[in-house]
């Protein structure tokens, strides 16, 4: 039987690059049928249309929030697999066959894509280096885990892991709130991977002191 993979891409204004990142993900690749499922945060935009004319199956989420949206896309993937990213073009879309496989081949149940080690010039400011950088230290430091990129937004991962895995932000700080919950979890096998990060196309979104501020918060309040 081939493997059902659901790619989750959360989009809010994406219409200049959603397209292209949509076709970054492979379509028909042996053994294995992946479909993208767009959360959409209410658009004003192309970035409805453009998903659907690539044939993207299209949510539209009202509530607010980066977190919101993919416990909506979760609680919709109805696949063995599921994979997230961004919808700016910024994660390589072509790489999800293969860490499937590797989820398959190496026994595994979450894959987190690390960005900081393969990232192309210009893809993120100094600031946002910084930021990541801090971030991530005191996710180490506060949970006892050890990754090297608590940010990333993309993820490969066994659907099943959501039955043992607690998520409560609808924010920003999911991100490193499900990696926090996979690698203290002894029944969920974890690997960190390095993956090409480019440069988004695109407006940033993220407000790098407020969103900082509320993603360290949350890590002490977890805590």
């Amino acid at each position: 039987m081939p493997k059902e993979v659901t790619v989750i891409i959360p989009t809010l204004n994406e219409g200049e690059s959603i397209g292209a990142t949509i076709e970054s993900i492979p379509s028909n690749v042996p053994g294995m049928n992946i479909g993208v499922l767009v959360i959409d945060g209410n658009s004003t935009d192309n970035t409805v249309e453009e998903a659907e004319k690539r044939g993207a199956r299209v949510i539209t989420e009202k509530r607010k929030g980066y977190g919101r949206a993919y416990k909506t896309g979760f609680k919709e993937a109805k696949t063995e697999f599921i994979a997230t990213m961004d919808g700016d073009t910024t994660y390589p879309g072509d790489e999800i066959p293969r860490m499937v496989e590797m989820l398959e081949t190496e026994n595994l149940d979450f894959i987190s894509c690390n960005r900081l080690q393969k990232m192309d010039k210009g893809a993120m400011s100094f600031s946002h280096r910084v930021g990541n950088w801090g971030l991530t230290f005191f996710t180490n430091l506060l949970h006892r885990i050890k990754i090297g990129d608590s940010q990333t937004g993309m993820w490969i991962f066994r659907r099943e892991i959501l039955d043992k895995i607690n998520l409560t932000s609808d924010g920003m700080p999911l991100s490193e709130e499900i990696k926090i919950e996979a690698w203290k979890n002894k029944d969920i096998k974890c690997l960190e991977v390095p993956v090409r990060y480019r440069i988004r196309v695109g407006e940033v979104k993220l407000n790098t002191w407020n969103d900082g501020v509320k993603n360290l918060w949350f890590l002490f309040t977890k805590r």
